[in-house]
């Protein structure tokens, strides 16, 4: 299991002066694209920007034990990374759900927004038997099945909700995504996860969701797009900025409420 920050930020002070510890919960791999741009973006948050995150490699195989032993409960943030299909299902979900249930600021891109559907469709909804293609293809019910066409190297156009936290994070209504995908949710279910409170605020211009929130969370956003690709790497994209915002505030909140009852005696 991973005991070891594998990535570590060394730079000047957050300007909350707090540093965000960060779950990268993905199978690392130097062929995904995503994953090699996350130290460039890292230290493009902390010189461009003043947030300092401190970042953890968990292998999807070993996130269930983190779970399991409250470990992962205690980042500042949780971001699912794309790279499908993961070695462990159940790690990426379980991971998905401690950030939900626990208030955690939480990314999913790609294949983490893909998850996070089905994690919520299986916890929340109650569609237990609901599978993700790529990783159960004999399945007789998919919430996420192949694309009609394939999004790999694709750029497309995005239209976030008015009043949703994808407009507030974009700045924007219309933004232009890079995409590296093969599956998508299937549109039959999706009623059901809308029902049960996750907000479908972003959505390509033939109407198919690109974006999913959960309102009532400090900061929980997933994008089938992938925000990590946008630019060279120097100039981190209004998404990842705010998920680091939101971790490196959910760092001085636990510091504040651990230094209350102190200050009090």
């Amino acid at each position: 299991m991973t005991t070891a920050a594998d990535i570590t930020q060394t730079s000047p002070a957050s300007r909350t002066g707090k540093i965000a510890r960060v779950a990268l919960v993905g199978d690392r791999s130097p062929h995904v694209t995503s994953h090699v741009r996350i130290p460039l973006l890292l230290d493009a948050l902390a010189s461009r920007d003043a947030l300092v995150v401190d970042a953890y490699w968990i292998p999807t195989a070993d996130a269930e034990a983190w779970v399991a032993s409250g470990s992962l409960a205690r980042f500042d943030g949780v971001w699912v990374l794309p790279g499908s299909p993961y070695a462990s299902e159940a790690g990426a979900l379980a991971a998905i759900r401690v950030a939900r249930e626990e208030g955690i600021p939480f990314l999913g891109t790609c294949g983490g927004f893909q998850h996070t559907l089905l994690e919520y469709a299986r916890s929340v909804c109650g569609l237990t038997a609901v599978a993700h293609a790529e990783n159960d293809p004999g399945a007789e019910d998919m919430l996420i099945a192949p694309l009609a066409c394939s999004l790999v190297g694709h750029q497309g156009l995005v239209r976030a909700e008015p009043g949703s936290l994808a407009e507030s994070v974009l700045g924007a209504e219309r933004s232009m995504e890079h995409y590296h995908c093969n599956y998508g949710p299937e549109p039959r279910h999706l009623p059901a996860l809308a029902e049960h409170g996750l907000r479908l605020s972003g959505h390509d211009e033939d109407g198919q969701v690109r974006i999913a929130e959960l309102p009532r969370h400090p900061f929980f956003l997933a994008t089938l797009f992938q925000p990590e690709l946008s630019g060279d790497g120097t100039r981190p994209h209004p998404i990842v900025r705010a998920f680091a915002a939101a971790a490196v505030e959910h760092a001085a909140s636990r510091a504040d409420s651990h230094a209350g009852p102190a200050a009090a005696q």
